[in-house]
């Protein structure tokens, strides 16, 4: 099988010249040692997941290691720069917010998703919508555009005597290319260039005798569409990816997400996602608490503490939700140097399609899993249901994503647990800030 590639602006796990040059710092950028520890203080999770939204974004050509150098923290820049915020480097709940979605929308746009492609072993980022045709052999498969001006391929080579030097070699002297970037490692090499009216680009990895790789050709005049899109595909690239474990990710042993009193006797909605796998509540501020009900069917758990007086819960909307809410919840300590204030992000909910939930733009920062949206009364519309981080890895798109199980779903929960919800208005957005609490799950 033929293996050609992509792209002269390519993400290189190794070095300097990656057509990407740091800016020079913004008068309004914060101090390094600041950025440093914003960013130190981040899970590991996180880190890369900016990265990899900062590629989608087409701010970010670099590598995605969880290491924010030179050239992340340009990235950041750009991205803040082109958004109209300032260009400290250190992205902000609602800019993050911003960053995610657009990354989400690029991702959905052309059907992106991680594969591990059995022929060749390796694991490789696809965009479906541009390559709806496929075809294997025993080296590898091969992915095409509908009208063949694009094609992916990935390839496995175990001829005696192939090593990573010989392929290499092999690929730069290829007839007709014209190389305009390449590099070899101990374990990996990148090839890319011109080939014709193409470009083409190829990475590969060598273990155990075997030589792993993949490479993509595409029309010059598509490069605006598919040099991302090939940032992107090395960026997930895994010539010899670990065993996959059964079962789904694993989750931190201690979760922070939000929750919001609903009931003067210490009732407390949030998410199901958020206090699944949790063996002990806690409600910052408060104590231990107990769960009371856990709904499969809406998504909603409920807590109660007992012995508190002078709550101050909110009351549920009677109408739709719809159009802009304030969205009330505790980021995650990471988000905050270890603190709990309780926060407001301005959202939109997003129509419901048929056979989907209402959606939330943009989606919330960690920390607002169980988060409440009211309106501008103070009355809670909805719980914000997003999919919490894992321990460790980037996030696939959809952990990014966030629905609004709306107040009406909530009611009915609590008429069927016999709970009686508040009903005196808190007056507005900012008053509504007393009855959200911090909610702190611990697993085994």
């Amino acid at each position: 099988m033929k293996f050609a590639t992509a792209v002269a602006v390519v993400l290189l796990l190794a070095g300097p010249a990656l057509g990407q040059q740091a800016k020079p710092a913004d008068k309004s950028a914060a101090p390094a040692d600041t950025v440093a520890q914003a960013y130190a203080a981040l899970p590991e999770a996180e880190r890369l997941a900016i990265q990899t939204d900062l590629i989608w974004s087409g701010d970010y050509v670099g590598t995605v290691d969880g290491d924010f150098g030179a050239r992340s923290l340009a990235a950041v820049r750009a991205f803040q720069k082109r958004n109209g915020g300032q260009e400290t480097g250190v992205l902000n709940a609602k800019e993050r917010g911003q960053l995610r979605t657009a990354a989400d929308r690029r991702r959905s746009a052309v059907g992106w998703r991680i594969i591990d492609e059995p022929a060749s072993g390796v694991r490789l980022g696809i965009p479906a919508k541009l390559f709806p045709q496929q075809r294997s052999d025993g080296a590898g498969a091969r992915w095409l555009s509908a009208k063949g001006e694009a094609q992916a391929e990935t390839f496995r080579i175990t001829a005696k005597g192939a090593t990573l030097q010989s392929v290499y070699d092999a690929q730069r002297g290829a007839a007709q290319r014209k190389v305009t970037y390449s590099v070899i490692r101990p374990d990996f090499f990148v090839v890319s260039g011109d080939l014709g009216k193409r470009k083409f680009y190829v990475r590969a990895q060598e273990r155990g005798g075997q030589v792993r790789g993949f490479s993509v050709t595409y029309d010059q005049r598509l490069a605006s569409t598919y040099d991302p899109i090939v940032i992107a595909m090395a960026a997930a690239f895994q010539g010899f990816p670990a065993a996959a474990v059964a079962g789904p990710p694993p989750r931190r042993k201690v979760e922070y997400g939000s929750g919001v009193f609903v009931s003067a006797d210490g009732h407390v909605a949030t998410t199901r996602d958020l206090i699944e796998g949790c063996h002990l509540f806690n409600l910052a501020g408060y104590g231990p608490a107990d769960l009371v009900a856990d709904d499969k069917e809406s998504g909603l758990a409920l807590l109660r503490i007992y012995g508190v007086r002078d709550l101050k819960p909110l009351s549920l909307a009677d109408s739709a939700p719809a159009g802009q809410v304030t969205l009330l919840g505790v980021a995650d300590p990471s988000r905050q140097r270890g603190g709990g204030d309780t926060s407001a992000a301005s959202a939109r909910i997003l129509p419901a399609e048929a056979g989907k939930p209402l959606g939330i733009e943009p989606a919330p920062v960690l920390g607002f899993a169980g988060a409440g949206a009211v309106d501008r009364g103070g009355h809670l519309v909805g719980i914000a249901d997003v999919s919490v981080q894992v321990v460790a890895g980037t996030p696939p798109a959809s952990a990014s994503a966030a629905r609004l199980i709306p107040a009406a779903t909530l009611k009915v929960l609590l008429q069927a647990r016999n709970v009686v919800p508040a009903t005196a208005p808190s007056g507005n957005a900012d008053a509504a800030k007393a009855a959200v609490v911090r909610v702190i799950c611990l697993r085994k």
